[in-house]
């Protein structure tokens, strides 16, 4: 008798460059889950009407990416302790009585690149979050949670900066995690890290910031990869800082999210290296 094959999706607009379903059919391949995983596209204004379509499809789960993400929190019944601290959601299940729970690995696979793929030490670094949306929210407690010394985040609007600062101040008083938000046009002071979080790798353009954020050596990561990433990487070399993409990030919070929802955990750091190995 032939096991069912359950039905996941990524959704987000635009959607056609996503390698999360690779990236999902060999951690099946390795762990010996049945499932088929597509790339969704959704309307920018149809977001829950998609979801809504896939559940109905018979659809198990879904990844959520831009720029869906704190819309994705709202459709939801349930939502992870992260998702309520974030205001974002990047892994949805979809529960035979159509009730949703939300969660968010987006932050776990980012410490998880940084601190065993990079080796590179996020306890007592200074670190520079720049943007506010969905991914940098995502990303936020589970930095805070891996011990930086000051956190700076920098946002276009200075509002929604303050808005996510303030809604991690307990989490950062706790981890003696100095704490802050700024504009983009920032003071002369320089990070360990700078991660890019912001819509502008989209675009192709270089960094948001000035090169005097960079310390020489310092990690410069966008949340990005490929083509997308390029612009930023380029820039971190020019000012000699060390450039990452994210797919690593990428592969492990799809390993985090393939454990929710199959209660596998599946080889996240084999699948990056055979990813990384692939030509162009």
């Amino acid at each position: 008798m032939n096991q069912a094959v359950d039905l996941y999706c990524v959704l987000g607009n635009p959607i056609a460059h996503s390698l999360s379903p690779a990236i999902h059919a060999r951690f099946a391949e390795l762990t010996g889950e049945r499932i088929r995983y597509e790339r969704r596209l959704a309307p920018v204004d149809g977001f829950a009407q998609g979801l809504r379509d896939f559940a109905a499809q018979g659809g198990r789960g879904c990844n959520v990416t831009v720029p869906f993400k704190i819309e994705a929190a709202r459709c939801a019944a349930r939502c992870s302790g992260r998702v309520q601290l974030a205001g974002a959601a990047n892994t949805l299940s979809l529960h035979a009585d159509g009730s949703v729970h939300a969660d968010n690995t987006d932050g776990l696979g980012l410490v998880a690149d940084i601190t065993r793929n990079a080796g590179v030490p996020l306890a007592g670094c200074d670190l520079l979050l720049l943007g506010a949306g969905g991914a940098a929210a995502g990303a936020l407690g589970p930095l805070l949670h891996a011990g930086a010394r000051r956190i700076t985040l920098a946002n276009r609007t200075l509002a929604r900066a303050e808005a996510l600062v303030q809604a991690h101040s307990a989490l950062a008083a706790q981890q003696k995690t100095e704490l802050k938000a700024q504009t983009l046009l920032l003071p002369d002071a320089s990070f360990d890290i700078v991660i890019n979080a912001t819509a502008s790798s989209l675009a192709g353009a270089d960094a948001p910031v000035p090169a005097s954020v960079l310390r020489p050596g310092s990690l410069a990561y966008d949340m990005m990869y490929g083509p997308a990433a390029q612009g930023f990487l380029d820039w971190a070399s020019r000012h000699g800082a060390t450039p990452r993409d994210g797919l690593g990030m990428l592969v492990e919070q799809a390993a985090e999210a393939f454990l929710l929802w199959r209660g596998v955990r599946p080889p996240s750091a084999r699948v990056l290296a055979e990813m990384q190995a692939q030509p162009g």
